[in-house]
């Protein structure tokens, strides 16, 4: 998706006088969940980075990963 939505202004719901909701597009809200998404899946890789790797055998992972064996 782009980075730019459609214009249209999101509609503030409102209960008791304070903002209690938001309806926004379809399409700009598919663009939240993508960016948050993405954003998550990037503080996961900063994560995996800062750790120290571990190496195995070829064979033995492939022992692991049989599910005949």
């Amino acid at each position: 998706m782009g980075g730019k939505t459609k214009g249209k202004t999101p509609d503030i719901i409102f209960r008791n006088g304070k903002p209690a909701a938001v309806v926004l597009d379809i399409a700009e809200y598919q663009e939240l969940l993508e960016r948050l998404e993405d954003f998550e899946d990037l503080k996961a890789l900063q994560s995996m980075r800062e750790k120290s790797l571990k190496f195995r055998k070829l064979d033995d992972f492939l022992e692991e990963c049989d599910p005949v064996a």
